[in-house]
């Protein structure tokens, strides 16, 4: 059984960016909407995870801007360019049964149809038709995670994905 920890960080971005003047930053999220990311509160920012408090925010063409409780001014946000930004994964809604957070995919173990072992998800990437597993073993493999045609069945218990692939692809 793959053990969760509740109070695991989760990077959802990275601060990109200053905004004008009074301290606004700019925001590359990964989340989906993009403005998703400000659901979020505290936010755990930088190496040492520190929480910072949200002011405001808000979607701002195709990216989201933030202001943080104490930053008032451009040299203040300069300072926070290139930091990431995380949660808790308490801090997360529970996926619906049939949809699951990339990271809980992340270090399970990959076996086809006919017991073949792939080796274990060692991420995910998204090519806009859908997303793909990359699979670290005696060989990298893409597998793109169509649910029913390609993911066969997640278990969390056994720790492991089972999918219709061919072992020579």
């Amino acid at each position: 059984m793959v053990e969760r920890d509740e109070q695991a960080r989760i990077p959802l971005g990275r601060i990109s960016g200053v905004h004008g003047v009074k301290g606004w930053v700019k925001i590359f999220s990964d989340t989906d909407p993009r403005e998703g990311i400000l659901r979020y509160a505290p936010w755990l920012v930088g190496p040492d995870a520190h929480p910072r408090r949200i002011v405001e925010g808000r979607r701002h063409g195709k990216g989201v801007i933030a202001r943080f409780e104490g930053c008032e001014d451009r040299d203040q946000a300069a300072l926070l360019i290139g930091q990431e930004i995380a949660v808790r994964r308490s801090q997360l809604p529970p996926p619906r049964p049939d949809e699951f957070y990339w990271f809980d995919l992340e270090g399970l173990a990959v076996v086809n149809e006919q017991e073949i072992d792939f080796g274990r998800v060692g991420h995910l990437f998204s090519t806009g038709a859908n997303d793909v597993l990359v699979i670290q073993g005696d060989r990298e493999r893409l597998v793109p995670f169509v649910w029913g045609d390609v993911i066969k069945d997640v278990d969390f218990e056994r720790g492991r994905i089972r999918v219709d692939w061919d072992a020579d692809f």
